[in-house]
């Protein structure tokens, strides 16, 4: 797989496991935060079972996506992990995402040679 498109597919998850995690946690303050049998208590239950198991589902995703776009990178066995727990931390996948981004251009531009480096920050296009 090109590091590239793994890139983007760790991104896409990245988003998608975060969004699912707050909105699980929304669901989560409608089931326990209502009185048991009102309307906002069912929505909340039925959310809380449907986006849990999306999140639980597409976090193996994540998972996986996560440690093959870490082990390109040769991250440090410490960030690697935080990085695999982000999913877990509302708003935490947001974080990890920025700072694997940031490894994968840093790791990207030192496999380029140093000319290549100096083209990105430019934007000019050289083939």
């Amino acid at each position: 797989m090109k590091p590239s498109v793994l890139l983007a597919g760790y991104r896409v998850m990245a988003y998608v496991t975060a969004v699912l995690l707050i909105a699980l946690c929304v669901a989560m303050v409608g089931k326990y935060g209502w009185p048991s049998g009102t309307d906002v208590q069912h929505v909340g239950e039925a959310a809380t079972t449907a986006i849990g198991i999306a999140h639980g589902w597409l976090y193996m995703v994540y998972l996986v996506l996560a440690l093959l776009i870490t082990r390109l990178l040769r991250v440090p066995v410490g960030p690697m992990l935080l990085v695999l727990l982000a999913g877990t931390i509302p708003f935490g996948a947001f974080f990890a995402e920025r700072r694997v981004v940031q490894w994968f251009r840093t790791w990207n531009a030192a496999k380029s040679g140093p000319g290549a480096g100096a083209a990105e920050q430019t934007g000019s296009a050289h083939s």
